[in-house]
């Protein structure tokens, strides 16, 4: 399935229906007065998150949405029909962001829990029959209010992947390698630069049930911000993630020096966002089993003196792998704790 995390739509809620003019005709009954009904409200028109979508891809294919107008008022008081609610349905993650003065996005929601919803165009209401408009002094009212108009407006949607761990490092660091043998995925894995093209999601299973979630993000290199490789598309991917974590080739296949490297990666993520370098990280050295030395022990000294956290592992092999996991799932259970507090103190944590 093609992987779509990025879509623009025009949303128009319904108009209200039109409040009816109408007298009572009764036999029997002279003068019956006025008795024209209301008319419905329109449509709203809501986005719905789901665990059934994993991306925006049926958006994209269709740009304009338009709900139900709300039916005209009747006469012996009957009530126009409510204009039915257009939902929209999208994955879990997707952020909804409207357009403003000097085509500044604002996020208007979040929807980062399976059934939250937003009404991004209330319908418009009803007008009022000429039952309403009847006075001692004014008794055969022959007006009626029309019914409003529904709002109207663009939208853009994002989706961020819900994750635990991201992926991050250059093109061939190893990321597909690890994310596949420490779960059920199966992304692509080859020898050349960019052979992933789109996120790749795993779930980790711990003894304890306990559990976390990968995400493997395309390959960085330098200017990713400013849209060269793949670009800083996939960059809003790691925004949501609690722990980052670095792949350095440490091989003697590598191109660059290790450290610079890091550096290179951490200096892209800081240009596209300043929040990314307050989340955790750590340093993973991959493909141990064809190591350089004197790589390894560079990045191992580097990373000593700054006080990161540092591994070394081989996907290949296995070595490595059962000091890493533990550590993961202490640092995401230290993390959701940290979430679960600032809710509770009533801080919006992105």
């Amino acid at each position: 399935m093609q992987f779509v995390d990025y879509v623009k739509i025009h949303v128009e809620a319904g108009d209200g229906g039109r409040g009816c003019v109408s007298f009572r005709r009764e036999k029997y009954v002279p003068r019956g007065g006025p008795d024209g009904g209301d008319g419905g409200r329109g449509g709203h028109v809501i986005i719905k998150a789901t665990n059934e979508l994993n991306t925006l891809l049926d958006l994209r294919y269709r740009r304009e949405y338009r709900a139900e107008r709300g039916g005209h008022g009747k006469g012996k008081n009957m009530h126009g029909k409510n204009g039915e609610d257009l939902i929209i349905p999208v994955p879990v993650g997707t952020v909804i962001k409207t357009v403003i003065k000097d085509d500044t996005e604002k996020i208007i929601a979040d929807l980062d829990s399976e059934g939250s919803y937003f009404i991004v165009a209330r319908g418009g209401k009803g007008g009022l029959g000429n039952a309403h408009f009847a006075t001692p002094v004014r008794r055969a009212p022959r007006f009626a209010q029309p019914g409003e108009k529904g709002e109207e407006r663009w939208l853009i949607l994002e989706l961020k992947l819900l994750a635990d761990i991201g992926l991050i490092g250059l093109p061939n660091a190893g990321k597909s390698t690890l994310i596949s043998v420490i779960s059920s995925a199966r992304p692509k894995i080859a020898d050349y630069p960019f052979t992933t093209l789109v996120p790749n999601l795993g779930v980790v299973k711990l003894s304890n049930f306990r559990s976390f979630v990968v995400a493997d993000i395309p390959g960085l290199i330098e200017d990713s911000h400013k849209g060269a490789g793949l670009g800083f598309q996939f960059l809003r991917h790691v925004e949501r993630t609690s722990v980052l974590l670095h792949l350095i080739d440490i091989s003697n296949m590598a191109e660059g020096d290790p450290v610079e490297n890091l550096e290179k990666i951490n200096r892209e993520l800081g240009l596209y966002s300043s929040a990314l370098l307050y989340k955790h990280q750590a340093v993973v050295a991959t493909k141990l089993d064809i190591a350089d030395k004197k790589r390894l022990d560079r990045l191992k000294q580097y990373c000593k003196t700054n006080n990161i956290d540092f591994f070394a592992l081989s996907a290949v092999t296995g070595d490595g792998i059962k000091k890493l996991l533990p550590y993961l799932a202490v640092k995401v259970e230290e993390e959701r704790k940290k979430v679960l507090y600032e809710k509770a103190c009533g801080k919006d944590r992105k």
